[in-house]
């Protein structure tokens, strides 16, 4: 009884100091002791919300969305929606059966690791890391930019885009060492009541057309076409970023093999119906024959234009603080999970040990969590020094660092999700399991193949997605990043297996090869 009492004590995150001895306050995760994020934290609700938020719905519809328009010309954006949200549908059948296998805060590389071998699980870790602190801190960019904007608007003051940007990184670390159940009653306020107003959009625009009427030329196949298609696709997948990080709460979920899977699909689903029900509305608000030219007029100042002319001043001016705290969300929930990352790489001697750890009152991954709001702080002061421009200039945050970051971090996660699929594969094959899954794994290879394609097309037209010219070194130095980072891993990951054996063989495993280990120990 007491060897059972304690392996449900490591699995589940029990109280007991890496010191050994227990403690009334919890845990505190020290290699060698419960390597595990505290279970039972969040349950349906909580997981979908903290995946749903890093989406985060008002700033596509209000940046994504005009910018695809203005920059692609391509009026069918609402069908790429659809189309991408099949897309991912076939990537989630995959990826979600896995997760029912595999419960780790490092869910990618974790998943790759299992298929693809740990050389290549500690490649996708690293780029994993380097892609979400680049998504995270890009949104510091347009989030510093908007918030100096409603200063100018409402209080008449002038202040630079990086002073409310620092002091945003500095809350989002506060609250990422609070407990996760914290942050997602936090993410789901905030995102309920955008997506609350962006549906009153909706029903405002179907209610009150443009000239063409509630046309549904937007989803005709025949929009589609032109050289600007791929890098629509892009843009496009880039607003589902999020619903991918469900596995990463794995160990913080009370029955993961459910409760992920779930989350996922409705993520998944409800995004692509969502973001395809809004572009379509702007294209009616708009009228579909004037929706490009309007983007390039207005860009992210589209939609707050047809809100007034439908709903009035007051209702735009909640928008635009709702546009601001929607982005905070999506700021809290990618720190959330680069803070997980840092955890599961720490605990897997990817990165020293201390990051192995968890704070001992709330369970939270505390050092992940400071590395992660570390390097936001030195992002942001490095482009607020480099910033010539004077303040209400969107030039350095909104057009490099948003830019810049958003479309490196979108990169490599799409990079990781086509190696996840092709993972899956190799993952049941190898265990006899193919005839058994022999449905999940045709999808997976569909997916990864059609997510190996949108990559290839995001490298190639990187240029236009940063607005530099098309001989500019950052169509080749940004993209450059994940690909040095997959380089490096690899490295780390040949360099472990020659010198530490034992602990490449644990890449991957998380909290159940601690467990492995204790009941090697009881036994011999």
């Amino acid at each position: 009884m007491a060897t059972d009492r304690t392996d449900r004590a490591g699995s589940q995150g029990a109280d007991s100091q890496g010191t050994g001895g227990p403690t009334a306050d919890g845990i505190s995760t020290f290699k060698g002791q419960e390597r595990a994020l505290r279970a039972d934290r969040l349950g349906t609700g909580g997981l979908l919300l903290s995946v749903l938020a890093a989406t985060a719905p008002l700033m596509v519809v209000a940046g994504v969305m005009p910018t695809t328009f203005a920059v692609m010309g391509i009026v069918g954006q609402p069908l790429l929606f659809v189309v991408l949200g099949v897309v991912l549908v076939l990537f989630g059948v995959g990826y979600a059966e896995m997760s029912r296998h595999v419960h780790n805060a490092g869910a990618f590389y974790a998943y790759i690791s299992r298929g693809l071998g740990g050389t290549a699980g500690a490649s996708a870790a690293l780029v994993a890391l380097v892609a979400y602190n680049a998504l995270q801190v890009g949104i510091y960019g347009i989030f510093g930019f908007e918030v100096s904007g409603l200063f100018a608007t409402y209080a008449d003051l002038e202040i630079a885009w990086w002073i409310p940007a620092l002091v945003a990184a500095l809350v989002v670390g506060a609250l990422g060492w609070l407990k996760i159940d914290v942050n997602a009653r936090v993410l789901g306020v905030l995102l309920v009541v955008e997506v609350a107003l962006v549906v009153i959009f909706d029903i405002a625009a179907v209610a009150d057309p443009g000239k063409e009427g509630l046309s549904l030329h937007a989803f005709n196949p025949d929009t589609l076409t032109g050289a600007g298609v791929g890098t629509a696709l892009c843009f496009c997948i880039a607003a589902f970023l999020g619903f991918e990080q469900a596995p990463v709460y794995a160990e913080e979920t009370s029955r993961p093999h459910i409760l992920v899977p779930r989350v996922m699909f409705l993520a998944v689903g409800g995004v692509a119906i969502f973001f395809a029900l809004s572009s379509w509305a702007l294209t009616v608000a708009a009228g579909p024959s004037a929706i490009v030219g309007e983007s390039q007029k207005q860009s992210a100042g589209l939609l707050f234009s047809l809100t007034e002319s439908r709903l009035g001043g007051t209702f735009t001016d909640v928008l635009h603080v709702l546009f601001v705290t929607g982005m905070f969300a999506a700021l809290l929930s990618f720190h959330n999970v680069v803070a997980r990352y840092a955890f599961a790489m720490g605990r897997e001697g990817l990165l020293p040990a201390a990051f192995g750890r968890t704070n001992g009152a709330s369970g939270a991954p505390g050092t992940g969590s400071l590395l992660q709001t570390a390097v936001s702080v030195v992002i942001v002061i490095a482009f607020a020094v480099a910033d010539d421009k004077p303040a209400g200039d969107p030039t350095e945050p909104v057009l490099h660092l948003f830019t810049w970051f958003g479309n490196i971090g979108a990169l490599g996660v799409i990079v990781l999700m086509a190696a996840a699929s092709f993972s899956v594969v190799v993952f049941f094959a190898r265990r006899g399991a193919a005839g058994a899954q022999a449905g999940r794994l045709l999808t997976s290879a569909v997916a990864g193949v059609a997510l190996l394609v949108i990559a290839g097309y995001t490298v190639k037209d990187f240029d236009v997605l940063v607005g530099a010219g098309p001989g500019s070194a950052l169509s080749w130095v940004l993209p450059g990043t994940i690909g040095l980072a997959l380089v490096l891993g690899l490295v780390q990951g040949a360099v472990l297996r020659g010198r530490r054996p034992e602990a490449h063989a644990r890449i991957g495993l998380g909290n159940e090869a601690f467990q492995l280990e204790k009941a090697a120990e009881k036994t011999s």
